[in-house]
């Protein structure tokens, strides 16, 4: 049986493509494509002050990557124009008023304005002007205390440090999420397909009424997707490393121990869901919406799954994804070992038998 899928599978490129190649090209695309990282948001300054004072304060926001310091105008109609054709995302207005406050000592007024149509890059363009103008505000704060032979006072000194990511690169978030859900994806979606595929050619029936078990039937299917979905796991690893430089801080046996509880469990639950279908149609759109969706959406790829209602928090626990992004993120990039992650390699078999026998007992029941 092992021998013949990868007779099956050598004959149809169309399948081994998809699983060499396919991650590779997701991870190269989603990679770069899939960003958190707000920068160079357009930014349109109205400065009705034009004094030395205002060129200053506006320093702070031309010599920083989060801003592109793109416009000047002369309006607030020109604002709004620059935010309708969504060529600006951030206005600056500076009053007349600003110079004499800063010179006498009063609180100057400064209006921001963000376009929130996107709530993602308006809610970091708040943040980062906040953080810009606080600093600007501490310098002059200082340089006032300075002048007048006043030692500054600074009731707590924090030092923010950020371990594991310390550029905060939203890369190195995702690129190891990426690895179980290219692997989930592709594992499914091929061994779904490979059953179904001898049924509408009527091969089923004889490989039913061989010597072979249904448990052996289901190991023949399993075992040639294994090898070529681990080959694609370590291609994926590889193009991490030369790509993001992502490097693997932890043991690396641990980590292929991880990949291979989550292709078992991918193929176990593609190989359920080619027991349950009859067309290659049905079975690849069963396992678009079984694989994909709960590994995007329910497994902490990309949405904390705290943030979550309870219900999806529960509903969560099917997405087998879920348990390996707690062990892949923790080999990679914290280096932790078992001692840390043996309860996520409990839930990952629990997942991996419960498909696995689920399948053999359908698959039983066909030769009944």
């Amino acid at each position: 049986m092992i021998v013949k899928e990868f007779r099956q599978i050598r004959r149809d490129p169309t399948s081994l493509g998809m699983l060499l190649f396919l991650p590779a090209a997701i991870i190269i695309l989603v990679g770069y494509a899939l960003n958190f990282d707000v920068k160079y948001i357009p930014l349109a300054v109205y400065d009705q002050s034009g004094t030395p004072q205002s060129r200053d304060f506006l320093q702070t926001f031309k010599h920083t990557e989060f801003f592109d310091y793109a416009f000047a105008v002369s309006s607030y109609d020109e604002i709004e124009k620059l935010f309708q054709q969504n060529r600006a995302k951030v206005a600056l207005v500076i009053p007349t008023t600003f110079a004499p406050d800063l010179a006498a000592g009063r609180g100057a007024h400064v209006q921001i304005l963000v376009d929130g149509s996107d709530n993602t890059s308006a809610g970091q363009a708040a943040l980062y002007t906040i953080g810009l103008t606080t600093t600007y505000s501490s310098n002059v704060i200082a340089q006032a205390m300075m002048r007048r032979g006043v030692q500054q006072y600074v009731p707590i000194d924090f030092r923010p440090r950020v371990w594991y990511n310390p550029d905060l690169i939203s890369s190195r978030f995702l690129v190891p999420g990426l690895i179980g859900f290219i692997i989930v994806l592709t594992g499914v979606v091929s061994t779904s397909l490979t059953v179904v595929r001898e049924k509408e050619r009527g091969t089923m029936e004889q490989i039913m009424v061989s010597p072979l078990r249904p448990v052996e039937v289901i190991l023949g299917k399993i075992i040639p997707y294994l090898f070529i979905s681990l080959l694609a796991a370590t291609v994926v690893i590889v193009l991490g490393y030369l790509l993001f430089g992502i490097r693997v801080e932890g043991s690396i046996v641990l980590l292929y121990g991880a990949l291979l509880m989550l292709i078992l469990g991918a193929l176990g639950q593609g190989l359920l869901i080619s027991t349950i279908t009859d067309s290659q149609q049905v079975a690849f759109m069963i396992s678009i919406f079984s694989s994909l969706l709960p590994s995007f959406l329910l497994s902490g790829f990309v949405f904390p799954i705290n943030n979550m209602p309870v219900f999806l928090q529960i509903v969560s626990n099917v997405a087998v994804n879920k348990f390996f992004l707690v062990i892949v993120r923790g080999i990679m990039l914290k280096g932790v070992g078992f001692l840390q992650l043996w309860d996520q390699f409990v839930y990952m078999t629990i997942f991996v038998l419960v498909m696995i026998t689920i399948s053999s007992k359908r698959m039983q029941k066909r030769t009944l």
